[in-house]
């Protein structure tokens, strides 16, 4: 009988999730202080409906600046019409180290390095250690990371998809690892980079199909083309899209305490999160 694949270790997009659950969930939904919590409920539901699915040895969540400064020093126009985080939202982010710990998962912070930064880099790590990683995050620049240990677990509508290295090539039409060279061609409006003038998905996948990758396509192109004439800036747009490995730790195994979690969600006023994960400790 072969044996059943190891649990992978969850590494979650943190920021993404918070973001995304302020923005969907009513603020009628308060906590303990009478102030919104409803990004720490949804965010915290999100993850949890993923272990509960996935069986994970760990979870790891991620956080990190919206934006490294190395990237906005290379292009001024990243993430540059990104309004700051709101108020409302600021205040629930500061109690998620409180619920997510009590829940039993690692917490993650860089200073100076993005939460996509800190998950490729556990990632790598849990590769070389010889485990599994599945990375939940709604972020595609992560698909760069996808190979035969790393699957993307992407937030869409319809519910999270599994997207392996295989899934990117069929997307895409490049394998993950030129991700970053293909955003560079593309561009990506969500962080503010541009491209490459008049190059759209399917221009960028063959262009790159055709030379291996950004460096030798701006080699082959013609001097005074569109390609030729943007090449140092094209070249910083992929050194943006390239994550960075930073030095972490691999996490021990570690279930989802819901017992703790449970004392946590009481503490901050989300008592029908409390009663649930109460139930799920019984």
């Amino acid at each position: 009988m072969a044996h059943a694949r190891k649990a992978p270790v969850l590494l979650v997009d943190a920021p993404f999730f918070l973001y995304r659950a302020f923005h969907s969930l009513p603020s009628s939904i308060k906590g303990k202080d009478g102030k919104p919590a409803g990004a720490l409920l949804g965010s915290a539901n999100a993850i949890l409906a993923a272990a509960e699915e996935h069986r994970p040895r760990a979870v790891v969540t991620c956080f990190g600046p919206d934006a490294a400064e190395y990237r906005v020093e290379l292009f001024d126009g990243y993430h540059a019409q990104r309004p700051p985080v709101p108020s409302p939202l600021a205040a629930q982010w500061e109690k998620t180290p409180f619920l997510y710990e009590g829940l039993g998962w690692d917490v993650a912070i860089s200073r100076d390095m993005e939460a996509d930064d800190l998950l490729g880099s556990y990632a790598a790590e849990e590769t070389e250690a010889g485990g599994r990683t599945l990375i939940f995050t709604g972020d595609r620049d992560m698909f760069q990371c996808a190979n035969d240990s790393v699957t993307v677990l992407l937030a869409a509508r319809g519910g999270p998809q599994l997207v392996d290295a295989a899934e990117v090539e069929r997307r895409y039409g490049i394998p993950p690892a030129l991700v970053p060279d293909f955003i560079a061609l593309r561009g990506d409006p969500s962080d503010g980079i541009p491209g490459a003038k008049g190059v759209g998905e399917k221009t960028a996948a063959d262009i790159l199909r055709r030379h291996g990758s950004l460096e030798a396509a701006l080699d082959a192109a013609p001097e005074g083309t569109p390609l030729d004439s943007a090449r140092e800036e094209l070249l910083a747009f992929k050194d943006i899209a390239t994550l960075r490995r930073v030095d972490v730790g691999r996490p021990p195994d570690r279930p989802t305490d819901y017992a703790g979690g449970a004392q946590a969600a009481r503490e901050l006023g989300l008592n029908r999160l409390a009663e649930r994960l109460a139930g799920s400790a019984g």
